[in-house]
């Protein structure tokens, strides 16, 4: 059993990042009170930036230079998207659902278009993406080092600190507090003279650059090619969003189980302890999971009470 653990836990960490950053994405949206539905798309729109740009630069300059550069693109193109979920939403009072429908739609459609104008064909491949590493001294702690500091990634780290950051601003600064009022109570934080307009336009921007960032990271690590998709990881964010009860350590918990489920549904059939067990329950086990403790938990939903209403500032 531990010899599993030890082959799939640098995978199931691999897989967990960018849904990780997704998710994080999603809660600082849905904490300033806009539901965005349309992770998905964002993720879409970094990941074929990040193809794109290191595609075009992967010639001209070194590939870590180019990788990052890519991220940084990404995040941008993320952020641009997104403000068409904000308008939408927050200026024309847009149902936030079909927003964020549209918007998967369209980035889908749109990256699709340009890979296939650009480059002859939907598909946009990288010759190398970022390498995995043994950090030093740290992976040669007994079980945790194997686990932990072994194949890994320069974005895991990157995105961990990210997590730590974000948990920091969203519980212990001016601007956390007054995007969670938003959130919740955005009739009173206005009262209390805060621009619930600007603060919700802040976290769906947020939630582009995170999100952006999360499909790109899936390309410039394992994937190494953009298709078109990202295989509903903007979804199984959303979902780790609601499953993790809208916080940032309940996020991480979330979305490791999740990673964790998906990298044993994808090499079950080449371990043969797991090989036993049809691939259609490692599956859709996570989902079921997720549906029993949506139902289990409703009643104590931690979401935020103003998600999804629209915000009149005229009206008091």
């Amino acid at each position: 059993m531990w010899t599993i653990i030890e082959q799939i836990f640098p995978y199931a960490i691999v897989f967990t990042i960018p849904l990780l950053i997704t998710a994080l994405g999603g809660l600082f949206s849905e904490r300033s009170g806009i539901v965005n539905i349309g992770l998905e798309g964002l993720m879409i729109s970094g990941a074929f930036a990040s193809a794109l740009t290191v595609n075009f630069l992967q010639d001209s300059m070194d590939t870590t230079s180019a990788l990052w550069i890519g991220l940084l693109v990404a995040v941008i193109v993320g952020i641009l998207f997104s403000l068409l979920h904000a308008f939408a939403s927050i200026n024309l009072s847009a149902d936030q659902v079909i927003s964020g429908t549209a918007i998967n739609m369209i980035a889908m459609a749109l990256t699709v278009f340009l890979a296939r104008n650009i480059t002859g064909s939907g598909n946009i491949r990288i010759t190398s993406g970022f390498t995995p590493f043994d950090v030093p001294i740290l992976s040669q702690i007994p079980i945790i080092g194997d686990l932990l500091f072994t194949k890994t990634y320069a974005t895991t780290w990157f995105i961990l600190l990210v997590l730590l950051v974000s948990a920091f601003i969203l519980n212990k600064t001016k601007f956390g507090l007054r995007l969670k009022s938003c959130g919740e109570f955005p009739q009173a934080a206005q009262a209390a003279g805060i621009n619930v307009v600007r603060i919700r336009y802040i976290g769906v921007m947020i939630s582009g650059a995170l999100s952006g960032l999360g499909g790109a990271i899936i390309i410039l690590t394992y994937a190494g090619e953009f298709t078109g998709s990202v295989s509903g990881l903007g979804f199984l964010a959303l979902a780790s969003l609601i499953f993790g009860q809208w916080r940032p350590l309940g996020i991480l918990g979330a979305t490791l189980f999740f990673g964790f489920a998906s990298t044993i549904a994808n090499v079950s059939q080449v371990i043969p302890e797991l090989a036993v067990i049809p691939p259609i329950i490692l599956k859709i086990f996570p989902y079921v999971v997720t549906l029993i403790a949506l139902v289990i938990f409703s009643k104590s939903s931690q979401a935020p009470k103003a998600a999804g209403e629209p915000f009149d500032p005229g009206k008091r």
